[in-house]
């Protein structure tokens, strides 16, 4: 490991990282910066209800869990204690990063994220700068499919230098269970994280069923992305009351600008953004365009942002269906190009086989954008809604080609579907997000609830 990596942490905020940094693995990066959701509303979750907003608390107050052993704080600013929080997650995705930054500002937190990877091989992420401490493990990883399994024994030396009061993980590979392992050795809480849901886990071995509960039988506080997450960890028999949820999200503003300047440039009827590879069912997307084309008795505009290992197969077919579909691919997007390519576009289509949230749909929400999704990702019947600001339909390109072809004659509708979505995405922000994890820190240490709902309250969408 980079010798950098021997330095202890000091407590006072320090200077944002230089340009020229060095992001090498075992490198020590410190840099100083800070905005889902608080707790769960366990009552309502015990009633079965799934529409809780992702900013709604337990405006009774928590009931804390017994904690007998508590450490003192490692961290101080001007004498008083700071929360140090170590999270060891795979990489940094650009769409956590902003939230990780918001920890950072928040007072009383000492956040320090752990990294198996600066960027996993099948990413062409644009990184946002990363204004909290931060260390990148040396690389070791295999590859299973598309999904990479992370194993750095060295998660144990970073975990020591840093000495956290709570320890955060946001999966079971390997590295995420060392870092759990050290917790439990030390005494000191563990707090797992997910973006899964009780749909995405279905098809689980029993050995990685068995690994899940045996982390949650000895985990203090549980943070889930979304309602799936939540009934995930309540079919493992969790308590409510130590559920949290940390909303996936994006900068809803970046996004909708493009929107509210020009809503009449639309050049495409629709859009898809994401990998070109058989999940995400991009052949599905261009046989949809040409159904509903057929429907319409004109040709539908479609554009393709993204690449993958099916992107010939596409261009091909896309070749075959010039009669009715015209296709633009406009291949790799950075970050600063998405708000326009969206707000280029009527309607977003994510056809996807199986996605744990999706936040494309975040992005196309916040781009005005009515949204037809299959049941198969996170976001469906959460942020986008049957009926309000988009359709969730099975894989069935008949059926799709009418829920388009409906859109793209019903201006009433769109314009209703449209308003909804800038509506109900309104409620995920990195606020929230960053807010989500620190209760579930807090409370895992045995700290009085501090995500109390604010008097004027907010409601859902």
């Amino acid at each position: 490991m980079n010798e950098r990596t021997n330095k202890k942490y000091p407590a006072e905020a320090v200077q944002s990282e230089p340009r020229n940094a060095d992001r090498s693995p075992g490198a020590v990066h410190e840099d100083a910066d800070t905005q889902c959701t608080r707790p769960v509303d366990a009552l309502r979750l015990a009633r079965g209800s799934d529409r809780i907003p992702p900013s709604r608390a337990n405006q009774t107050g928590r009931i804390l869990a017994p904690v007998t052993d508590l450490r003192p704080r490692t961290a101080r600013i001007k004498g008083k204690p700071m929360l140090r929080i170590a999270l060891v997650t795979n990489h940094p995705p650009p769409f956590r990063i902003p939230i990780y930054n918001e920890m950072a500002r928040t007072p009383g937190i000492d956040l320090n994220g752990i990294f198996c990877s600066p960027r996993e091989p099948n990413r062409q992420w644009d990184l946002p700068p990363m204004r909290f401490r931060h260390v990148f493990l040396k690389e070791r990883f295999v590859q299973r499919g598309s999904n990479f399994i992370h194993n750095n024994p060295d998660v144990f030396r970073a975990l020591k230098q840093i000495q956290p009061d709570v320890v955060v993980t946001t999966g079971f590979n390997p590295t995420h269970l060392y870092a759990f392992g050290y917790a439990l050795l030390r005494g000191i809480p563990h707090v797992p994280m997910t973006d899964g849901t009780d749909q995405s886990e279905q098809a689980l071995t029993g050995l990685h069923k068995m690994i899940r509960r045996m982390v949650y039988a000895r985990s203090r506080a549980f943070i889930a992305a979304s309602h799936g997450g939540l009934r995930l960890y309540r079919a493992y028999g969790i308590d409510g009351v130590r559920c949290f949820q940390s909303c996936l999200c994006t900068d809803n503003d970046a996004f909708s600008l493009p929107h509210l300047l020009a809503p009449e440039r639309k050049r495409y009827d629709l859009i898809f953004c994401g990998r070109i590879v058989q999940d995400k069912n991009p052949l599905f997307t261009l046989e949809v365009a040409a159904g509903a084309a057929r429907r319409l008795g004109r040709r539908v505009s479609l554009l393709y942002v993204g690449t993958g290992e099916q992107d010939a197969e596409v261009r091909e077919e896309a070749a075959r269906q010039t009669e009715w579909v015209h296709v633009t691919f406009h291949g790799h997007a950075s970050q600063l190009e998405l708000p326009n390519l969206y707000a280029s576009a009527r309607i977003f289509m994510f056809p996807t086989v199986h996605d744990a949230w999706g936040v494309v749909a975040n992005e196309a929400c916040a781009s005005g954008l009515p949204i037809i999704v299959s049941p198969h990702a996170g976001v469906a019947g959460e942020l986008v809604v049957d009926g309000e600001n988009g359709f969730v339909c099975e894989l069935d390109a008949a059926i799709w080609a009418d829920r388009l072809a409906l859109l793209l004659t019903n201006d009433a509708l769109y314009d209703r579907f449209s308003r909804r979505s800038l509506a109900i995405v309104g409620n995920y922000t990195f606020a929230q997000a960053a807010n989500g994890i620190i209760d579930a820190c807090r409370f895992a240490v045995g700290e009085p609830d501090s995500g109390k709902l604010d008097p004027a309250g907010r409601k859902w969408g």
